[in-house]
Parts: structure tokens; C-alpha cells; sequence
């Protein structure tokens, strides 16, 4: 199932995150694998300096497995399905790991291209403003 991720990054962990991107380790020993590393090429941020990507994940419960990866360093505002799960293919058992090369991402991605500046560009430019909490 795709996910729309809102997301604050941690007031104090921007660099440690900016770091885990730059040296490939954010989300390691996570089953979702190099996930993380694209998420974060693909993620926006919006003019209230949240971040905002597309997540693929087939756990019973969204985010199951990738949650404490990200809460390390964001604040998880909000997962949102991304699209009607009626319509997903894994969700709805007729295609099993549908979602792995399905084209509703590639579409969702487009979208979110076309709002906000790039998430990293504004990591490392130290204006990705953080949560307070």
C-alpha cells in the first residue's frame, strides 16, 4: 500500500539526519532496505517546512516496520493512505507485492515534484525548519 507522509524533522537531529542520508545508513537493518535513502530523494518540503513523500509499505499496520527509523529523527504528523485501497492491487489480493513496480508511485512522485522544494536541498541548507517538540 502507498502512504502520503507528513512529517517535522526532530528539533537537535538535523545534522545526525543529514549525516545517516549522506552515508547511506538511515534505515539500516530495516527489511524496507535502500527505501529510506529514496524516500528521502523523492520528499518536498512544503511552506510550513514539513516534509512530505510517498511511503510504500505492506504491513498490516502503516508504517509497522519503517516507524522507528523515522521517528529517530522526524516527528510523524500524519500517514494518509495514498490512494483508494479498493484500487491497490496488493491491498486487495489480486496482485501480491503489487505495489513494488506499480505506476500509482510514479504518479504520486510526479505530483509531489510538483510542490515545495526538495527536501534535501533544504536539509543541507539548514532551512528545514524543526518541530518543537
Amino acid at each position: 500500500m502507498r502512504y502520503l507522509v507528513k512529517a517535522r524533522v526532530k528539533e537537535g537531529r538535523e545534522k545526525q539526519l543529514l549525516e545517516a542520508i549522506q552515508a547511506g545508513t538511515l534505515g539500516k537493518g530495516s527489511v524496507a532496505g535502500d527505501e529510506y535513502l529514496y524516500d528521502m530523494e523523492q520528499a518536498r518540503v512544503a511552506e510550513d517546512g514539513t516534509a512530505h513523500w510517498v511511503e510504500t509499505c505492506y504491513c498490516s499496520t502503516p508504517l509497522q516496520e519503517e516507524r522507528p527509523y523515522w521517528e529517530e529523527y522526524f516527528e510523524l504528523i500524519s500517514v494518509k493512505d495514498a490512494h483508494n485501497r479498493k484500487n491497490c492491487r496488493d491491498w486487495n489480493g489480486t496482485e501480491p507485492w503489487a505495489c513494488s513496480n506499480c505506476d500509482c508511485t510514479k504518479r504520486l512522485e510526479e505530483h509531489l515534484r510538483k510542490r515545495g522544494e526538495p527536501f534535501q536541498r533544504k536539509l543541507k541548507s539548514g532551512a528545514c525548519p524543526a518541530s518543537s517538540a
